[in-house]
């Protein structure tokens, strides 16, 4: 049933995901003498307080849409639980790479330079947290699948 736990889980698993568009990965970082801050579409300078883009993250662009599509598509699987479940530990298994290779393309445009704890963005982060509500989720479906068998059991 979509008004289960695990389907507002997954739901703000993807909400999260797509937050990625609105929130940086690393902000006000002097790279080349220039101010930057790096998100999911790419790098851009700030201009007399204007942010400008001058690289764009089309391939990094497209995997965060799916990636925040594919808990949006586990809830629509709720008649088949244990598919739920599988897709679930893929989309986990998605979002650890895609976290790395967000990570590594923040640090080929940083270069030699610290990234500061200052200078992260609330973006680095989400990830993580859209990994938690998809461990939830399937935590959830599991209880669910329990009771579903146990309630087979005593007719």
């Amino acid at each position: 049933m979509l008004q289960r736990i695990q389907s507002i889980y997954l739901l703000f698993a993807s909400l999260v995901l797509f937050a990625l568009f609105v929130f940086p990965l690393a902000h006000n970082i002097y790279v080349d003498g220039k101010l930057v801050n790096v998100s999911v579409l790419g790098v851009y300078e700030i201009i007399n307080g204007q942010d400008q883009q001058i690289q764009a993250f089309l391939p990094l662009t497209i995997i965060t849409v799916i990636a925040a599509l594919i808990p949006l598509a586990v809830i629509f699987l709720y008649k088949n639980r244990k598919q739920q479940i599988t897709i679930s530990y893929i989309a986990i298994l998605v979002l650890i790479g895609y976290s790395f290779w967000m990570a590594q393309t923040v640090k080929k445009v940083v270069g030699p330079i610290t990234l500061e704890y200052r200078n992260m963005g609330i973006g680095l982060f989400l990830t993580s947290l859209s990994i938690i509500l998809i461990i939830f989720a399937v935590k959830a479906i599991q209880r669910d699948e329990k009771l579903v068998k146990s309630a087979d059991r005593l007719r």
